[in-house]
């Protein structure tokens, strides 16, 4: 009973968690922004409350944040993708059999990590340009 119960566990309700514990912190945020807008419109102490909006917003990245955002989690999605792929690879030269865990895991996971870190690179470079060219305008 044991046995299944902790795979259950890691599988299911841990990423459950972290979603709704997410969710719970998004919404606690929003609603005490909602809660400071309410008093300075309440209060009416000559508050804009068009400014006030804008500077409780959650501040957004720049394009060339979100372009070297996009190169981080490129070279870490592949450097990843790269070590899980080596590893499987060097199970397979110590005569280890592909369907031992050992093995098979590490290329399982190692082959799509590597596949979302070259995607992020390919994006990189080719939107590199483009904020090129409107730091230039």
């Amino acid at each position: 009973m044991t046995s299944t119960l902790v795979p259950i566990f890691i599988c299911v309700v841990l990423p459950v968690s972290v979603v709704l514990i997410s969710a719970l912190k998004n919404m606690h945020n929003e609603n005490k922004r909602s809660e400071v807008l309410l008093k300075a419109i309440e209060a009416n102490n000559s508050i804009d409350a068009d400014k006030l909006a804008q500077a409780l917003a959650k501040p957004r990245l720049t394009p060339r944040e979100l372009l070297n955002l996009r190169l981080l989690r490129g070279c870490l999605f592949g450097f990843a993708g790269i070590c899980l792929i080596i590893a499987g690879l060097i199970g397979l030269a110590n005569n280890v059999p592909f369907e031992a865990d050992q093995v098979s895991v590490p290329i399982i996971f190692g082959a799509p990590s590597l596949a979302v870190g070259l995607s992020y690179i390919v994006v990189y470079f080719v939107t590199r340009k483009q904020v090129d060219d409107k730091k230039e305008d």
